[in-house]
């Protein structure tokens, strides 16, 4: 069962480049300890390897690229100057941001670019043989397609890694464990904490919450009274971390749920609906045909701090009562109180169901909930100083996407430290070498999944669910702390990933 397992934890996740452009088994002791000692021989990793100069060009002894890469490869892209740029080098003196995950180079129709950012300027590429370039000092990472077995080896000391990961946790808890995160020293994600936060990613625009209800409580009422349900569930995906689907079965004993999608499926969707690309591309008939019901269930795939979609946002701006699981930190972004119901609130789902049902009677209270849509009735200061502040839009052709955004936060703190590190060179000690900079825990940091309802000592062993997401959770340790292994020993074949795991396991039980 291990190896199956294992196995399957490195499955292959397909990526939609397109998608993104839309708003473009050890006892817990032990595992403990692990964590803990992998932790303290990656920050002792990165603090090393972070004090290392960086390369110049003039030096006489650089590292030579394995590639056969010419300056003029680079010295003929066509240039664009932003505003606020006085950075006078021309390409080939420019350093190097290589996208390891090509199908998200936010940069067509060609491989290579110079980006010209606030402050400075750099090369961008998705071409890979630049990996092992005396410029190429930072890369950049897709969060979902990142593996173990495939990082760019050997690592540089020389070079940066980046992390930009918008997506569920559940698509790579390698990233969850400290060991995983601190391979990067910068990070974009869902984490407010992280270095280029993209937390309200899903929330295009403040005006897209505060639009109109798209029908009245009125006309919600009529529809109850000709037997719509109160509570709307639409899920296609059914075998998560968070594992909602148990959740949603055991409330569906003391309320009326009306589920469209695979999963829990008792009502079918009118025949030209049926499309998923409806749902996903907010189309209007089906946005017509959701916003009916008086709440939805939004559950999220992973419960991660600040990780929230349009499971939440789509019913907010529908004008419909969200009942809301996934991000624990939920009430910090909402637009005012009361403007959903959190499942978490409730003790249990008979709980929830009475609460729901409650509301469901009483117009007055249900319509307090939908008051944040009232001219200057969103009180949530965070949220509003946040949409103000944000520096990339999402289909706003006036504002970077997030993507370009990042890039060039990556490529200002490179030239940053660069700049830095070549006054210390010079001046040592009227100049210090800049601080390493290493994301940490509160980047990305998802918990254990746990069954989205009831004890994990209560569920049967060939529960699916229990087969599945809690080894993923551990095995993802287990690569993190792999790779860690093979970066310590300098190693430049990432296919060794497997025998370094089976060295730390050996370790750990006293074996050779």
């Amino acid at each position: 069962m291990f190896f199956v397992s294992f196995w399957r934890n490195w499955r292959c996740i397909s990526f939609d480049s397109f998608k993104l452009y839309r708003g473009l088994c050890v006892s817990e002791m032990g595992l403990q300890d692990r964590a803990m000692a992998s932790l303290g021989l990656c920050l002792l990793w990165a603090v090393l390897s972070q004090s290392q100069q960086p390369l110049d060009p003039e030096d006489q002894e650089v590292f030579q690229p394995q590639s056969t890469l010419s300056d003029m490869e680079f010295t003929t892209v066509s240039s664009f100057r932003g505003p606020g740029n006085n950075d006078s080098r021309g390409n080939k003196e420019l350093p190097i941001l290589l996208w390891w995950t090509a199908g998200l180079f936010p940069h067509f129709p060609g491989d290579t670019e110079r980006i010209d950012c606030a402050r400075s300027s750099c090369m961008v590429t998705r071409l890979r043989k630049v990996q092992l370039h005396r410029r190429t000092t930072a890369i950049i990472f897709y969060g979902t397609d990142f593996r173990a077995y495939e990082a760019p080896l050997p690592r540089l000391p020389h070079q940066t890694w980046a992390l930009f990961h918008e997506e569920s946790p559940m698509n790579n808890y390698v990233l969850s464990h400290s060991p995983g995160i601190h391979f990067f020293n910068y990070s974009a994600t869902f984490r407010r904490e992280s270095d280029y936060p993209l937390t309200l990613q899903w929330l295009p625009t403040l005006d897209y919450l505060l639009s109109p209800p798209v029908f009245s409580l009125q006309q919600k009422n009529k529809w109850r009274r000709a037997g719509l349900a109160p509570v709307l569930y639409m899920q296609s995906h059914c075998d998560v971390p968070s594992d909602r689907d148990r959740y949603v079965r055991e409330l569906m004993k003391y309320i009326e749920v009306d589920s469209y999608g695979q999963c829990l499926n008792n009502k079918p969707l009118p025949e030209r609906l049926e499309d998923t690309s409806t749902a996903t591309g907010e189309d209007a008939e089906f946005m017509s045909f959701v916003a009916r019901y008086k709440f939805h269930l939004a559950m999220e795939n992973g419960l991660c701090a600040d990780y929230m979609t349009e499971k939440l946002w789509r019913p907010l701006h529908q004008g419909c009562v969200p009942v809301y699981r996934g991000s624990p930190s939920v009430a910090d972004w909402l637009p005012s109180e009361p403007s959903a119901v959190l499942v978490d609130d409730f003790p249990s789902p008979r709980e929830l169901a009475q609460y729901l049902k409650a509301l469901d009677g009483d117009d007055a209270e249900y319509a307090r909930f939908l008051e944040y849509k009232l001219p200057g009735r969103v009180t949530n200061i965070r949220l509003l100083e946040a949409m103000r502040d944000r520096e990339w839009g999402v289909n706003d052709m006036s504002r970077p996407n997030y993507l370009n955004g990042f890039e060039c936060f990556v490529c200002d703190r490179e030239n940053e430290r660069l700049a830095a590190t070549r006054a210390h060179r010079r001046a040592p000690k009227k100049n210090p070498l800049p601080p390493a900079r290493m994301a940490n825990s509160s980047h990305m940091g998802c918990p254990l999944p746990s069954p989205g309802f009831g004890s994990v000592v209560d569920l049967p062993a060939n529960d699916s669910w229990l087969q599945m997401w809690p080894p993923d959770y551990w095995q993802s340790l287990d690569q993190a702390e792999g790779l860690q292994s093979l970066i310590q020993h300098n190693e430049s074949d990432p296919g060794l990933l497997w025998h370094y795991i089976q060295k730390l396991a050996a370790s750990r039980t006293g074996g050779v």
